[in-house]
């Protein structure tokens, strides 16, 4: 490799493969770019800190206070007090507990993302986040998406998929956002209970199960919208994860005559009465009548899937090579996901390794969020105010984990690149450059950031400047900066 192709494959590695370049760290790449980002995966991955981060069992069992207040209010009214002020005071308490919380999660994994030393780690955990997306614009999960992220896809990351699967679809965070702690199985001991005790009383409610949560993991986590499953595998695999649900006495006290064990509030907790009994048959498999591990079962085999391996395969060449996945390279990796039985640290050496990654400088449109990430780590832009820094991704149109849907962020040049959207970044890049006045040379920042992918044009612009501020929003603005 010549030094001038070495020096295009640093500038790759840090702004392609990781979140933009810090000062020096084109330096530290150019040995060998490749090594660079394999060795970030070695050992274990990072834990989180920061003040006001909280478990989410912790967050639940506060939350679960709130909601006993709430349903009390509620029957309140049914009894004739129509103006109860208690439930307008226990949703405000609900959001008074959640949005700091919120605040707090995204905060610190912000701050971790501008300064980590493993940026190639840190894009990979936010993918993984993205592909199993809950959105906090869903208020139940306000408070625990972030901790979901911190808990199940953190540690996870660089090992097997079927413990990352396992885990993140047994979150309480999941299963709330997909409403699994209300799927009940039409034949379960909970739902014969209702039907006697609705006859009793001249009225039945029928319980039944909810599809969602084994949609979304069918459709986005595992096999792929066209992944070869039928509607009737969907149904099968809900009955087969009815029951799956969050402990607290509130979830049960219908069915208290049944002598529920309501679990350890805000933790995952497999409700056997409201399981649907019996064997099921799913994708040409048969599954025993195992309770909890039945649905577990399904999830093993699902990760593991030929299909499963090239979804995801596919997902991650459109997310570092380009929106169009070259062939070549989905194919190293899901060669190297069966191969591997689904280990994670194999699939990204594959695509470490895929020619194809390396070939096309800025082939990828930054996202909003890759495009403040870059900001920050390249100008060393200092982190203040919590709301104030975070508003750059509301104002940008990329709100922390609020993609607005379980499919999670859309990773193309055409979700983002539209002409409002430009002048909102041009906007922001401009007011940065405004707040840090000559702080910083740009033109020093600008070989710094970008390396062999800094242009003729975009050097000549930033040398005419008429001052230093202008100097930075001409490199923040540049066709350069704007990609990856």
């Amino acid at each position: 490799m010549t030094a001038t192709q070495n020096s295009v494959a640093a500038a790759i590695a840090v702004n392609r493969f990781g979140l933009g370049a810090r000062p020096g760290e084109l330096a530290r790449a150019a040995g060998d770019p490749q090594g660079w980002l394999l060795t970030q995966l070695k050992g274990s991955p990072p834990v989180l800190t920061g003040e006001g981060l909280k478990s989410s069992a912790d967050f639940l069992g506060k939350a679960l206070e709130v909601r006993r207040d709430l349903l009390e209010a509620r029957r309140e009214r049914k009894d004739g007090d129509a103006n109860s002020d208690k439930a307008v005071a226990a949703v405000l308490k609900l959001s008074t507990i959640s949005r700091p919380v919120y605040i707090d999660e995204t905060y610190a994994r912000f701050s971790h993302a501008v300064a980590t030393d493993r940026p190639f780690l840190e894009r990979l955990t936010q993918f993984w986040s993205n592909h199993f997306a809950v959105s906090v614009d869903k208020i139940a999960v306000l408070g625990i998406a972030g901790s979901m992220e911190r808990e199940a896809i953190r540690p996870h990351v660089t090992g097997s998929f079927t413990r990352l699967l396992m885990a993140v679809e047994k979150h309480p965070a999941m299963i709330l956002y997909l409403d699994n702690q209300t799927s009940i199985g039409p034949n379960s001991r909970a739902a014969q209970f209702m039907a006697r005790r609705g006859k009793g009383q001249g009225n039945s409610r029928k319980l039944d199960i909810n599809e969602n949560l084994a949609r979304e993991i069918l459709e986005l986590h595992t096999l792929g919208v066209d992944g070869g499953y039928t509607q009737a595998d969907v149904t099968t695999f809900a009955k087969a994860i009815s029951g799956w649900s969050i402990g607290g006495e509130d979830q049960g006290r219908r069915f208290a005559r049944l002598g529920l064990d309501s679990g350890k509030p805000g933790e995952f907790f497999f409700r056997e009465v409201f399981h649907e009994p019996g064997a099921k048959r799913l994708l040409g498999r048969s599954y025993g009548d195992g309770g909890v591990k039945q649905g577990e079962s399904i999830l093993e085999d699902l990760a593991l899937r030929p299909e499963t391996a090239r979804h995801i395969s596919t997902k991650l060449a459109r997310h570092f090579i380009a929106d169009e996945p070259p062939k070549e390279a989905v194919e190293r990796m899901t060669r190297a996901w069966l191969d591997s039985r689904g280990q994670l640290s194999k699939v990204y050496a594959a695509l470490v390794d895929s020619p194809e990654a390396w070939r096309e400088p800025l082939s990828k449109f930054k996202t909003p969020a890759d495009y403040i990430y870059s900001s920050y780590r390249a100008l060393s832009i200092p982190l203040r105010d919590k709301r104030r820094t975070l508003q750059a991704f509301e104002a940008l149109g990329q709100r922390n984990l609020s993609p607005g849907s379980p499919a999670g962020w859309l990773d193309t040049s055409a979700e983002w690149d539209g002409s409002s959207a430009l002048l909102k970044r041009i906007a922001w890049a401009d007011a940065v450059a405004q707040r840090m006045g000559d702080s910083r040379n740009a033109r020093e920042l600008a070989p710094e950031a970008l390396g062999a992918t800094l242009g003729d044009a975009t050097t000549k612009a930033i040398a005419r400047a008429e001052s230093g501020a202008q100097a930075m929003t001409l490199l923040m603005a540049s066709p350069e900066f704007m990609r990856r």
